[in-house]
């Protein structure tokens, strides 16, 4: 008899039926896999004895993200997986290549592929510079349809072939264009990869595409959200035990979009707050899922969810008009502010009090006031002058602000998230 489950290979002929159902032999093609999303699902078929192809780029230390395919894959052998680190970036046909040929050599084909590498760039359109617009189309869209196809014809040979897309449903309602076009359209063309292949290998390959209910930690949200996001964030781990129940399904369940919380209900799952950063707080809904995302947003400050930027309670101070707001912002600048931020903010306000107006927080000691800044600005931000006087004075989440398309960002994400510590600081001011 074939040994023991740990020893279970889909592609050796004395194998028993009696691991069917779990990953221990499987081979897993998972992109972007050296961190989080991609690394937790690795990890979680790694403790099954599942053998794991980490296709990643980072092979060096990134300066501002954890994580190689090297410290990865010491992760998966430490859970009891087996792994093969392969450098790889899902715009590179010879390197995917390259990785797929690596893994069926060394484990004797593939199981299940995991497109989850992804790029993202929250922009309009004349902010969206092509190069991102290419980065985008090129990582999520087309590097899904590459991988896929070169990795199809080893599916085919499994006995229980799965390709799993962290994609979204394709919800048509503008909202989700309006603020950043290109990358809803690169996102949906990983879901509309589901929706052909699914149909196009029914009955021999399963394809499904899995995307989170609320938002969650990675440190690719940290940078986009700041570090005042955490809080609103479920961990890594729920996308791993769904895409677990997604995987362990047979060929028959194809086609679906599946969001995580809803298969983890089916599987019995009743208590969610085991995944919660901080449990008891208020989660921020992911992207594409309501059709009412500024009910949504309506809804969490109602529930005091807490936003990227962290501010203050407001009280009648914060109603009066912009140039009071403005001075208030005066009196907090110090040339230590302006040391930790580095940056100039524009501020392209309509509405009754329309006008330009801007924050100097990288010359000097700082300076602020109204028309344009006294050097080029790092970031603009266009917003109603109403919501600016309630952004700034702990009224209006910028998180939900910006979710909602009220407020719109160009430039530098990063920089403006830096605004958070300023916010804070009003809060002894109002």
């Amino acid at each position: 008899l074939w040994p023991a489950c740990s020893h279970y290979h889909p592609h050796h002929p004395l194998c028993k039926s009696c691991c069917v159902g779990k990953l221990g032999g499987c081979t897993i093609f998972i992109t972007g896999a050296s961190r989080g999303i991609g690394k937790a699902i690795a990890l979680k078929a790694a403790r099954d004895g599942a053998n794991v192809v980490i296709a990643a780029k980072t092979a060096d230390p990134h300066p501002k993200l954890p994580g190689t395919i090297y410290t990865a894959a010491a992760e998966i052998e430490a859970a009891g997986g087996k792994a093969l680190p392969c450098i790889v970036d899902v715009r590179d046909e010879k390197q995917i290549n390259e990785a797929v040929e690596q893994a069926v050599e060394k484990f004797g084909g593939i199981d299940i592929l995991v497109n989850n590498a992804s790029a993202i760039n929250l922009t309009g359109t004349l902010e969206t510079p092509m190069k991102k617009v290419d980065l985008m189309l090129g990582i999520n869209l087309r590097g899904t349809y590459l991988t896929s196809k070169l990795c199809i014809p080893h599916l085919l040979k499994s006995k229980n072939p799965h390709i799993l897309n962290l994609s979204p449903p394709i919800n048509l309602n503008p909202i989700w264009f309006k603020n950043h076009t290109a990358y809803t359209m690169a996102k949906y063309g990983m879901s509309m990869c589901v929706l052909g292949m699914a149909e196009e290998f029914k009955g021999s390959i399963a394809v499904n595409a899995l995307w989170p209910k609320t938002a969650i930690q990675t440190a690719a949200m940290d940078m986009l959200g700041g570090s005042g996001i955490g809080k609103q964030c479920r961990k890594v781990e729920i996308m791993a035990d769904a895409a677990y129940a997604i995987l362990k399904k047979p060929t028959s369940f194809t086609g679906q979009f599946v969001i995580d919380e809803d298969i983890l209900k089916k599987e019995g799952i009743k208590e969610f707050d085991v995944y919660a950063v901080e449990p008891g707080h208020p989660l921020l809904p992911d992207f594409f899922l309501d059709q009412q995302p500024e009910d949504l947003a309506k809804q969490m400050e109602e529930h005091g969810a807490t936003p990227a930027f962290k501010s203050g309670k407001a009280d009648s101070a914060a109603t009066g008009p912009i140039s009071d707001m403005f001075n208030i912002i005066r009196g907090i600048l110090s040339p230590d502010i302006v040391k930790t931020t580095g940056a100039v903010y524009r501020f392209d306000l309509s509405g009754e009090h329309a006008g330009v107006w801007y924050i100097d927080l990288k010359n000097d000691a700082g300076s602020a006031g109204s028309g344009d800044p006294p050097a080029k600005a790092d970031v603009v931000m266009t917003l109603d002058s109403a919501d600016f006087i309630k952004m700034f004075g702990g009224r209006l989440k910028p998180t939900m602000a910006f979710m909602s398309g009220k407020l719109k960002i160009k430039g530098d994400m990063g920089l403006a998230i830096k605004l958070e510590k300023m916010m804070a600081m009003m809060k002894s001011k109002l």
